[in-house]
């Protein structure tokens, strides 16, 4: 592929060169039938005559030697100081006595110039992926939210209103914990989420046991198939639920390959935990609500407008529906 400022393309330079060597046109008469200068004319001139048709493509640019090029071994000091300290251009100049800009353009060229581009954890270059059409990959996993007591909880009204609540709550329903206190309860909320599009599916149940997964997922696939999406693999972490024999069963008998992420490692499941966080933000303790029962009511509305509305920044800034618009085998 030719240069994008280059005057003339492989075809063209095939072309001059072989109205100068074939058909021995001067180097200037050439120049001027293509507009350009009489020393480009002799240069694929000449290379024609080396090289023939095959020399008529672009070179690299870079030089055979870089004598002031940064060595390798203080390439890496930069890059370990960078992950193991998280330290800024300045300060790693400091300790290897070279200018902070050459430290940046290190940096730079290893794509961790910015700290948000580092795992916290490790220090490890974040590495993103996204499989390349829906149904390819789903996660899934299991977030839990405390009940609401009637009346409403303590991040709106306080801890002083918000227990009597919960005593009132506990006193109705006779919910309390192994020493008798009061207890509201937990919402398991079992969420699906597709790689490729982040569309999401989410269901609010009891507990987390095996049996109430797997429930969940055939639902979910049933779900993702009046979509249009079909499923493929299935992605979740290393939970009871997930590693349990009846779950291997029930995916094997779904036709689809499950996989699980390697051992405290939730960032290779990040996608899914960043729709956790969306869904407490955006759902969970988005407004006040003045009890359990509401809350729930306005979860279904709540992923209709992520599913359909709601700006996405990881896939251009368009909900998750626009993305199913080209399903494989659509346009085939």
């Amino acid at each position: 592929m030719s240069h994008a400022n280059a005057a003339l393309t492989p075809r063209a330079r095939l072309r001059l060169a072989r109205l100068i060597v074939d058909d021995e046109w001067t180097c200037s008469t050439a120049a001027k039938m293509f507009m350009v200068s009489a020393r480009t004319a002799r240069k694929w001139a000449d290379r024609y005559r080396i090289e023939g048709p095959a020399g008529m493509t672009d070179r690299s640019s870079r030089p055979h030697r870089s004598p002031n090029k940064t060595p390798e071994a203080l390439k890496r000091r930069i890059v370990a100081l960078r992950r193991r300290l998280r330290l800024g251009p300045v300060q790693i100049a400091g300790r290897t006595g070279v200018p902070a800009s050459t430290v940046h353009a290190v940096l730079t060229r290893c794509r961790i110039n910015r700290l948000s581009r580092l795992d916290r954890a490790t220090g490890e270059p974040i590495r993103r992926y996204e499989h390349d059409h829906p149904g390819s990959l789903l996660h899934v996993d299991v977030t839990k939210f405390g009940n609401i007591p009637d009346g409403g909880g303590h991040r709106y009204l306080g801890r002083s209103v918000g227990g009597h609540h919960k005593r009132a709550t506990a006193h109705r329903t006779g919910n309390r914990n192994p020493n008798y206190g009061p207890r509201t309860g937990t919402a398991f909320v079992h969420t699906v989420i597709d790689d490729h599009s982040r569309l999401a599916y989410a269901e609010i149940r009891a507990d987390e046991k095996a049996d109430t997964a797997i429930a969940v997922l055939q639902r979910a696939l049933a779900w993702f198939a009046e979509q249009g999406v079909r499923v493929e693999r299935v992605l979740s972490d290393n939970g009871s639920a997930y590693k349990s024999f009846a779950w291997r069963d029930a995916c094997h008998e779904l036709g689809i390959t499950h996989k699980r992420t390697r051992p405290y490692r939730p960032q290779t499941n990040g996608k899914i935990e960043r729709f956790h966080r969306t869904l407490a933000d955006g759902w969970a303790y988005a407004r006040f609500y003045t009890s359990e029962t509401e809350r729930r009511a306005a979860l279904p509305g709540w992923l209709h407008y992520y599913n359909h509305h709601r700006a996405h920044s990881a896939i251009g800034g368009q909900p998750p529906i626009t993305r199913l618009n080209n399903l494989p085998e659509h346009h085939t």
